[in-house]
């Protein structure tokens, strides 16, 4: 029997990062242990987007090296993308995960995609992520795939509650108290 360690039986991702064109947060999931403070997360998504916002990733995808770990980015409009992995990690998966994730932004947003669209549909963008890895395990790539699990969570709130999922059950009852709390 192969004794596999945790790391390197399959590829993990450290984390996905949605950033606008100043380098400010619009979406971020870190999956890993590397950053253990907020401070650092901050450092490192501003160290990456200062190192990266003079390229041209526009067409296509690029790739760092970037202490010890390699980040796969691309910009659309005003939208930066970067998946980051170990450094002994394989490029094309990165690659793929950063495709499926940017495709099913595009998906979600009806191709309008800005960072304004992208913040009134944070909602979506973060399921997005969820479908797409948990826990650093890439679950799926394919944006079609991804933006129908998203959709079905977000189509009908007004479902009875047995036919939502828990998602979209704790949505609604978080909906509920907030109205109840408001009156």
């Amino acid at each position: 029997m192969a004794n596999f360690s945790s790391h390197g039986a399959c590829p993990s991702i450290k984390n996905i990062l949605l950033l606008d064109s100043e380098g400010k947060r619009v979406a971020v999931k870190y999956y890993s242990d590397d950053w253990p403070t907020n401070a650092a997360k901050l450092a490192f998504e501003k160290s990456v987007f200062t190192k990266t916002q003079k390229t041209n990733a526009r067409t296509e995808a690029e790739i760092a090296m970037f202490e010890n770990n390699i980040v796969i980015y691309k910009f659309i409009q005003d939208l930066h993308f970067f998946v980051t992995g170990g450094d002994d990690e394989n490029e094309l998966i990165l690659a793929t995960v950063l495709q499926g994730f940017s495709d099913a932004v595009a998906l979600l947003l009806r191709n309008n995609i800005d960072k304004r669209e992208a913040l009134e549909n944070l909602d979506l963008i973060l399921l997005c992520l969820d479908e797409i890895v948990d826990g650093g395990m890439i679950l799926e790539t394919d944006a079609s795939v991804i933006e129908g699990k998203v959709a079905a969570h977000s189509i009908d709130a007004g479902a009875p509650l047995s036919e939502q999922t828990l998602t979209q059950a704790l949505a609604t009852a978080r909906e509920h108290l907030t109205r109840s709390l408001l009156k």
